[in-house]
């Protein structure tokens, strides 16, 4: 390939190097120059250009870029049109990320102008997510090299899909344990399980005693339980406590008995006849991520989980202090326009609080103009350009449902309410749809968050160009709602207490755009004089609907 200084005259087929704007449009970055945009150049008084001219022996970069990507191709995965020498590589389901290491460092090695680049392996991927991209630098590269490339790359990067499957609970008991603790993480199990497709198919609460313990594992397989999760009362210590003691006694064995990754360390693995058994670690009672999540993936994946690759797992295992991490960019996108829907972004209306400081009103509930809040919060959601909305309820559910009679808009249930905006975010999440590319999470307490509020957000919305986070503003000081791409979905499925979401937009500053909306971003309606101050009607009686 020659690259340098070109005479206008002599540019057809070139591949211009840099944009060049004319009075009647651009000619763009990567263009092979045709006659006629030869043409408008010298017509524009341009009498040079730099640009790039292909010779023989060379691969076009998008062509060299398919072949790379076409090559990686292990299964499990869509691949994208080549566009400016580059091919992302989208999850075709939901599954793990499986890599081969060395093939993706061969490949990398081969010319420098031939990149592949890829998540972390054995992570966690949801249908449509970018998992991996082929990037060619250079506008062309030699044949050989991209020949080398293909045969050091071949089968690098697969998704093995999950598979879903029956999954048996069993929990022990100690007085000190809470039944609502329980019941907490029997709802937090299953939502781990629904990636999958897994269901819980039953739970056996017993006494925390080696015989009962294995006596319910028994049950459960003989109940067609297809994998088996065991939460002590008290944690397990030593391969010889109970719980590693009852598989033993149900006739199954223990492969291995803790794991380099904190929080999970006291995690256990096993097997009765061919079914696994994960003795769960405490941590595994929360949704943030812990070493429970990287075994259950596996696993659902039909993985192989040994000792050797939980010993293995100490690099990258101190996960405690770790926010959300950007992703690779994605493809090209389209701009969404005002009330433009062909973009899914979905909403998130918060609306399951127990308005602990409106004096014992239920603020959600009071009308402005005959409304309810709840109810104008919702409509303006769905006058936008928001693809869905999902509204999380709490306290006074019912009420709340009432008050939303006849909107086109999914309800949830957070049984959590009382933790916090955490739990409701966390519900809320679990019921987005799968296409969704980002989520607005607004307030049922703010009424002037109109739509076209929330377009300014979505207009703002850029993810290719860095802006992944939009979060609205008034005179500098940030507010709500938020925007959040589809790659901070994983952390606040996992979020909990009453901070919301703000710890992922101080981590993430470097992705946070800023949205000028007004006072709004800054009013909400939380307490009684402020409810009474917008003129809001207060009495006892719940309306039914608009």
């Amino acid at each position: 390939m020659k690259f340098g200084s070109v005479a206008t005259r002599n540019a057809e087929g070139a591949i211009l190097a840099h944009t060049i704007r004319l009075e009647d449009g651009a000619l763009k970055k990567g263009q092979r120059l045709s006659a006629a945009d030869v043409d408008r150049l010298s017509t524009a008084g341009i009498d040079a250009i730099v640009a790039a001219s292909l010779e023989t022996g060379d691969c076009h970069e998008d062509r060299a870029a398919e072949r790379l990507a076409r090559a990686a191709d292990g299964g499990g995965l869509t691949l994208e049109p080549p566009f400016t020498g580059r091919v992302n590589f989208l999850a075709a389901g939901n599954g793990v990320l499986v890599i081969d290491e060395a093939a993706v460092d061969a490949a990398n090695r081969v010319d420098p102008a031939l990149t592949l680049a890829t998540l972390p392996a054995f992570a966690r991927v949801t249908r449509g997510r970018m998992v991996a991209t082929a990037k060619v630098i250079p506008f062309a590269v030699g044949e050989d090299a991209v020949a080398r490339a293909e045969a050091a790359a071949r089968r690098a990067v697969r998704v093995a899909p999950f598979r879903a499957r029956k999954v048996g609970l069993v929990a022990t008991l100690l007085p000190h344990l809470k039944p609502s603790v329980m019941d907490k993480t029997r709802r937090i199990t299953e939502a781990r399980l629904d990636v999958s497709g897994s269901t819980l198919v039953a739970e056996h609460r017993v006494a925390h005693e080696m015989e009962a313990v294995a006596s319910a594992l028994t049950k459960l397989l003989h109940g067609g339980a297809e994998m088996l999760l065991v939460f002590g009362a008290s944690a397990i210590v030593d391969r010889g406590d109970v719980i590693p003691a009852a598989i033993e006694h149900a006739g199954g064995t223990v492969a291995h008995f803790g794991m380099p990754v904190d929080p999970g360390n006291l995690l256990l693995v096993g097997e009765i006849d061919g079914v696994p058994v994960i003795g769960a670690p405490g941590c595994a009672r929360s949704p943030s991520e812990n070493g429970f999540d990287w075994v259950l993936d596996r696993l659902m994946a039909d993985l192989p989980v040994t000792e050797a690759d939980i010993t293995g797992l100490g690099v990258g295992g101190l996960l405690m202090e770790i926010g959300s991490r950007p992703q690779p960019r994605e493809g090209k996108r389209e701009r969404n326009g005002p009330r433009d829907r062909t973009r899914e972004i979905a909403g998130l209306l918060l609306a399951a609080g127990r308005s602990s400081r409106a004096e014992g009103a239920n603020k959600l509930l009071a009308r402005l103009g005959g409304k309810p809040l709840v109810r104008i919060a919702a409509e303006n959601a769905l006058e936008s350009g928001l693809s869905r909305v999902v509204v999380v309820t709490g306290h006074m559910q019912g009420e709340i449902r009432d008050a939303l009679a006849g909107l086109d808009v999914d309800i949830v249930h957070n049984p959590d309410f009382a933790e916090g905006m955490g739990g409701s975010i966390r519900t809320g999440m679990r019921a987005l749809p799968e296409s969704a590319e980002a989520v607005t999470i607004l307030l049922a307490d703010m009424p002037g968050i109109d739509a076209t509020a929330i377009d300014r957000l979505i207009r703002a919305y850029r993810p290719e160009a860095g802006r992944a986070i939009i979060a609205a503003t008034h005179e500098g000081t940030r507010g709500n709602p938020v925007l959040f791409d589809r790659l901070f979905f994983a952390s606040l499925a996992r979020l909990e207490g009453d901070t919301g979401a703000r710890r992922l937009i101080v981590e993430n500053a470097g992705l946070v755009a800023e949205v000028e909306i007004g006072a709004v971003a800054r009013h909400d309606l939380d307490t009684r004089a402020a409810l009474v101050a917008a003129g809001a009607d207060l009495d006892d009686e719940a309306p039914s609907g608009a």
